[in-house]
C-alpha cells in the first residue's frame, strides 16, 4: 500500500520522567517502533497528539491533568 509506513509512531506520556525514560529506551531499541514525543501529564496529551501524529499514545491512567482513564481535563 503506497503511503502506509511500517513503523509505529509512538508517543509517551508518564508524569514520573524515569519511567518516560525507561520506557522510552525500550521502545528506542524495538523495531518496527519510533518514538515520536513525550509529554509529563494529561494537560499535555492533547497538544503533543496533534503535534507528534502518533498511531499509539502509551499513557499512565493516573497522573495530574486527568479525570479518569482515558479523559484528559484538557478536552476542547
Amino acid at each position: 500500500m503506497a503511503g502506509v509506513s511500517d513503523q509505529i509512531r509512538v508517543l509517551v506520556v508518564d508524569d514520573d520522567a524515569l519511567v518516560r525514560a525507561g520506557l522510552s529506551l525500550l521502545l528506542a531499541g524495538a523495531e518496527g517502533i519510533v518514538l515520536v514525543g513525550e509529554a509529563a501529564d494529561g494537560s499535555e496529551v492533547a497538544h503533543a497528539v496533534a503535534e507528534h501524529e502518533p498511531d499509539i499514545v502509551l499513557m499512565d491512567i493516573r497522573m495530574p491533568g486527568m479525570d479518569e482513564i482515558g479523559r484528559a481535563s484538557c478536552r476542547e
